[in-house]
């Protein structure tokens, strides 16, 4: 009987016919990966009017971060600095996207969401809330911090 490989297990997140798996709460189910490519296709299966939220967010972290480095972990896109860490991530809820600041206790203002991590703050944006403006301006701050070096 032939054995199958280690990879046979793993449980992939495309479907049998390649169509991405949104997972409870609407959030795309996209596997690991480094680069552009794998961010864009998250934002590509970000669910009705949160497609066009995620557009909108890579947009203002690439214009505002030229040289940005991007990444899909565990079901979320994240941005970089080169050797500074990973700065800014979001991830997609039923009604909202949750866009986290790894470094976001050093922000001024703060954003508003806070939890276990003493370092990460979030901001919650309902559909028609997206304040363009203190967007870029915590992109702008946190970018310019040492940020996250978790992977």
């Amino acid at each position: 009987m032939a054995r199958k490989s280690k990879n046979a297990y793993k449980k992939s997140s495309e479907s049998a016919d390649g169509e991405v798996r949104l997972l409870s709460g609407g959030n795309p189910q996209i596997a690991k990966a480094n680069g552009d490519a794998p961010v864009q296709k998250y934002i590509a299966h970000m669910p009705e009017w949160k497609s066009g939220l995620g557009r909108q967010l890579d947009d203002l972290i690439v214009r505002t971060v030229p040289d940005v480095r991007k990444a899909v972990r565990w079901n979320s896109p994240w941005y970089g600095v080169e050797g500074e860490g990973w700065f800014v991530s979001y991830h997609v809820f039923t009604r909202y996207v949750k866009v986290t600041f790894l470094n976001g206790s050093e922000l001024d203002p703060e954003p508003p969401g806070s939890g276990k991590d003493p370092d990460a703050r979030w901001v919650d944006i309902y559909e028609g809330e997206f304040d363009k403006g203190q967007m870029e301006e915590w992109v702008r701050q946190s970018s310019a911090m040492p940020g996250w070096k978790g992977f």
